[in-house]
């Protein structure tokens, strides 16, 4: 009876890892639908974001599917800068890591994109600043 209760927890924590896992693969499956036929997309911790057709859309997963937070115009794109993303409006250098974000700003309107990782992101704001470029 003992052995059994030692092995209870573990199997808890099969149980756990398992649904986890399972969560995680639906997650990933319903961004390959979302983002199907997109230019750039990413899916991160922070949040998925594609762009389609000129305009980038950013989203959170919630409830078993993604909810718009967002969307912006690429071809009113004037300037992206990389900020951090909890200390207000400090710019990131260029040696940070980490959670940040993408500022879009452009046609008279700011928008923040969350990234859960300052290198994607840079990588990002190129892919971004080429696509408005060749829109013009």
């Amino acid at each position: 009876m003992i052995h059994g209760l030692l092995w209870f927890p573990l199997l808890l924590v099969f149980v756990l890892l398992t649904s986890l896992g399972w969560l995680e693969r639906r997650r990933q499956n319903l961004f390959l639908i979302w983002a199907q036929e997109a230019e750039l997309s990413k899916l991160d911790g922070a949040g998925a974001a594609c762009l389609k057709n000129g305009v980038l859309i950013w989203s959170n997963f919630e409830a078993g599917s993604f909810k718009e937070q967002g969307s912006f115009e690429i071809k009113g794109l004037e300037l992206v800068e990389l900020m951090a993303l909890t200390s207000g409006e400090a710019p990131l250098t260029s040696e940070s890591q980490g959670r940040c974000r993408l500022r879009l700003i452009g046609s008279g309107k700011e928008m923040d994109v969350p990234f859960s990782d300052a290198e994607r992101a840079r990588k990002w704001m190129d892919e971004l600043m080429e696509k408005a470029r060749c829109d013009l």
